[in-house]
């Protein structure tokens, strides 16, 4: 790591009150974790997708718009529905 970047870090961190210090230790960490759980995970996309919705129940996909593909715009920003 860049010493210069380091002190830089340091100092920005260490004028923040302690419990926003420990605010930004525990993000740094999820940080690290994440990272950490990606580089152990070389699985697809789709195999992390699909387990992934494997614990949504199915009750909570039905509540989803079936014309999702076509009204993209509209669920997002509110663009009128295209039939």
């Amino acid at each position: 790591m860049n010493p210069e970047l380091a002190k830089k870090i340091s100092d920005k961190i260490a004028s923040l009150p302690e419990n926003e210090q420990e605010m930004v230790l525990e993000y740094i960490e999820s940080r690290i974790e994440m990272r950490s759980r990606i580089e152990r995970d070389k699985r697809p996309i789709w195999e992390i997708l699909t387990e992934m919705s494997d614990v949504i129940p199915l009750e909570e996909w039905e509540k989803l718009p079936s014309d999702g593909s076509v009204n993209h715009d509209h669920y997002l920003y509110g663009a009128p529905k295209r039939y």
